[in-house]
């Protein structure tokens, strides 16, 4: 007879279940963690077991611990917790879907009544009686009639139709069930009640998702996931797009005759590109998180490249085909979406928008939706200023006598239905009215505003300082129509936008058949050389890692990746900067690997990192990350006391005083100019004339009961004490800088008890300005210094550098392998 041995294991919470396990003969092996070793001692811990021992187990584990443990999908996970979270919760989002399906129904019941069940011979055969309405009544047909009138072609749309309700009613009930879970997890796991949703940031529900993974182990693979994790599985795809944007690798440029060369990126093209490259059945990728290992091999190559061809073309022919009926629904949506908004408003046609390449160019590498939304919001007013002060003295004076003339034929109108009302009916006055002021406002529209100032390269600047990204081309000629143009094709009119969509089936056929089918290989290519393995995240793009040495460019990395700098004599052969008196060990500090074909365009790799810093200071960095980043702080501690004249610091901070920030700055400036102490923070932030910025007055009584709505589209923390340059005031004196625009960090109050999460959100907002205009100050000087100013003639709009590249012989003989992650590669070592 076997002796059992029993152990029990009581958990606190009494309210769990029992679960018993019998191990009879052996003892369960604990698999080890991804790219973990097992530990030699276990090895002989396990000899050592009695080998005809039964264990019977008795665990009683906390409540609801099992119920998220090992998410397979974590990527759709999280993914929906964060639209659960931006789109305020369960009722908003099943309300929301729900009444789009209702929305789409009633369009197709309008429709059909419109074309098939009135009789508009009968409707308009009482001439001009307005008063006889039973020809009016008898117009509209019976539901028998009305089938009957049907036509073959439209049941055929109808049935089309109606197949779409049904899909997106089972669509709707299976969101139904995956975000009921979601609710159960914020409210369960996080905390987080439905009423309360709004008070929390997506920085907060971050923060708590990283404590449940302590206690859930929703991924297996990894015991501690980072806020660089959840970015990477959230944005696994849009950072490839952002990539590929910035490698100038998705062929959107187009040259159409007259017009010249042109941007195009529609929606429909953008669902096609991401169905061909993603999620759809041919894609690269296995699953959300894996690429196919066929991709990560050399020899493979050509044979990928002429299948993803093949696969492009015959999406390019299907859109071919369905491109009248899309082209149909595309023409309704838009009549029925801004036909009442044109009628109230006509000048919104002549509003801009942000283009949807404008929103991946200007976009960072990890950077979620409401974060990018809120960037281009800020700079949404002095985009608006830079373009619309550009004038064309031709088309103002057609515009004024358009206006004068279209003004005059509205007061005759007036006029005329005041004194001899029966001479009109209403329904024409309305539509006569309706098109006459359309036309007058229109050409207001064209005509500028007499008192502008015309300064296009402050409101560039101030339109940079948000957005973050312009090419080198850019700077010094915000004068010239060649840039005006080109940021019109990241700032487009509204019109623009709509024209394209509609225009959109026929060109997203043409991209795909006959250009974007032509670059297979060098999308093949691209997902091989830029794809790494992160343990416990899976595959995603290099690019996204912010890894300043295999994706930085030296020309935005003026000072050395070190956090210690010290000032030497002048040696060139060490890397000597001469400006600034820092010196540069080869042998010490990292030292960019990156090349043109690796390297991220315009400053998009310490950009991102920057930002990514800023947004998430509780991550823990890499070495080489922290380093660059701690090297820029040493510098602009430098310059704070240094000489005002050619000071990109103080350069700077006169670009950032424009945009809202102006009586701090001046103190700021005026503190480092007399080397004198910051003014007390409690004056800094109280209500001044001219000061747009917002204050706030914290009292010890009220500190701890403001009440926070509406912080889902909050960027980043409230409360930030590791600002980019938050240790900036060192130069100046040894006061604490506390809620500067730089510190982004301290309370309003002098009393560091209340440093809690009541500050403002919009100074992460400012201290990332600061950082943009400041970079970009550095490296302006750096191309000037170093003389490289032919790169200053590269745009965005030119040829793509994949195409350049081509020459290279590493790029043609492709000799780059794979890149690994640092713990996928030593898994593999050890594998091997």
């Amino acid at each position: 007879m076997k002796r059992e041995t029993v152990i029990t294991c009581v958990e606190p919470d009494r309210r769990a279940q029992t679960m018993t396990t019998v191990l009879d003969n052996s003892y369960q092996r604990i698999q080890p963690y991804e790219g973990q070793e097992e530990d030699a001692d276990d090895e002989g811990d396990r000899d050592e077991a009695p080998q005809e021992s039964g264990v019977i187990i008795h665990v009683v584990p906390e409540g609801n611990r099992a119920r998220w443990n090992h998410i397979e999908d974590l990527d759709s996970f999280f993914t929906r917790m964060y639209h659960y979270h931006q789109q305020h919760g369960f009722l908003c989002m099943m309300l929301e879907e729900f009444l789009e399906l209702v929305q789409f129904t009633f369009v197709v019941i309008l429709l059909t009544f419109v074309f098939h069940c009135i009789d508009y011979n009968k409707l308009y055969s009482g001439g001009g009686n307005t008063n006889d309405t039973s020809h009016k009544s008898d117009a509209i047909l019976s539901v028998g009639d009305c089938v009957q009138s049907i036509s073959l072609l439209y049941w055929i749309l109808l049935v089309v139709a109606i197949i779409f309700i049904i899909l997106q009613l089972v669509k709707f009930l299976y969101h139904l069930t995956q975000y009921w879970e979601i609710k159960m997890f914020f409210n369960t796991a996080l905390k987080i009640a439905d009423g309360e949703l709004d008070n929390f940031t997506w920085h907060e529900v971050q923060k708590r998702v990283i404590e449940v993974q302590k206690e859930q182990e929703m991924c297996i693979h990894k015991r501690e996931l980072t806020e660089l994790d959840i970015y990477h599985r959230i944005l696994r795809h849009k950072n490839y797009m952002v990539a590929m944007v910035n490698k100038s690798l998705l062929p959107v440029r187009l040259k159409i005759p007259i017009i010249g060369e042109v941007i195009f990126l529609t929606r429909g093209l953008k669902y096609n590109i991401e169905l061909l490259l993603f999620w759809g059945p041919w894609s690269p990728f296995e699953n959300n998180w894996h690429l196919k290992e066929d991709y990560k091999k050399l020899n493979k190559r050509q044979e990928l490249a002429r299948s993803l061809s093949k696969h492009i073309l015959w999406v390019g022919i299907a859109n071919f085909v369905l491109c009248f009926l899309i082209l149909l629904w595309q023409f309704l949506y838009t009549f029925f979406n801004y036909a009442e908004t044109i009628k109230r408003e006509p000048s919104v046609l002549a509003m801009r928008t942000w283009s949807l390449y404008g929103r991946l160019y200007l976009r960072h590498f990890n950077e979620l939706d409401h974060e990018l939304s809120a960037r281009l919001s800020r700079a949404y007013r002095p985009a608006s200023k830079y373009m619309n002060s550009f004038t064309s003295p031709l088309m103002t004076i057609f515009a004024r006598q358009i206006a004068f003339l279209a003004g005059s034929i509205l007061a005759v109108l007036l006029f005329i239905t005041l004194l001899y009302e029966p001479s009109f009916s209403m329904e024409r006055f309305v539509a006569y009215v309706t098109m006459v002021g359309a036309v007058a406002a229109a050409a207001k529209a064209v005509i500028p505003d007499e008192n502008m100032v015309w300064c296009p390269e402050t409101l560039l600047t101030a339109v940079l300082a948000h957005t973050h990204y312009r090419p080198d081309s850019w700077r010094g000629t915000a004068h010239t129509h060649t840039t005006r143009s080109q940021v019109a094709q990241l700032f487009q009119y509204r019109a623009v936008h709509i024209l394209e969509e509609l225009v959109s089936p026929f060109v997203t056929t043409y991209i795909l058949c006959f250009r974007m089918r032509y670059r297979a290989l060098e999308i093949v290519d691209f997902f091989r050389n830029f794809t790494i393995e992160v343990a416990g995240v899976g595959d995603v793009c290099s690019f996204a890692q912010m890894d300043v040495r295999k994706h930085g460019n030296p020309m935005w990395q003026t000072v050395a990746h070190s956090p210690t700098v010290s000032p030497l004599p002048d040696d060139h052969s060490t890397g000597y900067d001469n400006q600034y008196g820092m010196n540069i060990d080869p042998d010490k500090y990292h030292i960019p690997m990156s090349n043109h074909y690796t390297q991220a365009e315009d400053g998009k790799t310490e950009l991102s990192l920057i930002h990514f810093t800023l947004t998430n200071p509780e991550w823990q960095p890499p070495s080489h990350a922290e380093n660059f980043v701690t090297a820029l702080r040493e510098r602009a501690k430098k310059e704070v006391t240094a000489e005002p004249d050619n000071n990109p610091l103080i350069a700077s901070l006169n670009s950032l005083s424009g945009l809202g920030y102006k009586n701090h700055v001046s103190n700021i400036i005026l503190s480092t100019l007399n080397q004198v102490s910051v003014p007390s923070t409690s004056n800094i932030f109280t209500n001044q004339p001219g000061t747009s910025a917002t204050s706030v007055t914290l009292d010890q009584s009220s500190a701890g009961n403001v009440l926070r709505r509406g912080l889902t589209k909050a960027e980043g923390p409230l409360h930030n004490d590791k600002g980019f340059l938050y240790d900036l005031q060192q130069g100046i004196s040894n006061q604490s800088l506390g809620a500067s625009v730089f510190g982004s960090g301290h309370s309003y109050v002098m009393d560091r008890e209340y440093t809690d999460s009541h500050v403002p959100s919009e100074l992460t907002a400012a201290d990332m300005s600061l950082s943009t205009l400041y970079l970009h100050e550095l490296h302006h000087r750096q191309v000037k210094r170093r003389g490289y100013q032919e790169m200053a003639t590269r745009s965005i709009w030119q040829p793509s550098p994949v195409q350049e590249l081509a020459t290279l012989p590493e790029v043609r003989q492709e000799r780059v392998p794979l890149l690994l992650h640092q713990d996928s590669s030593l898994r593999k070592n050890r594998e091997s």
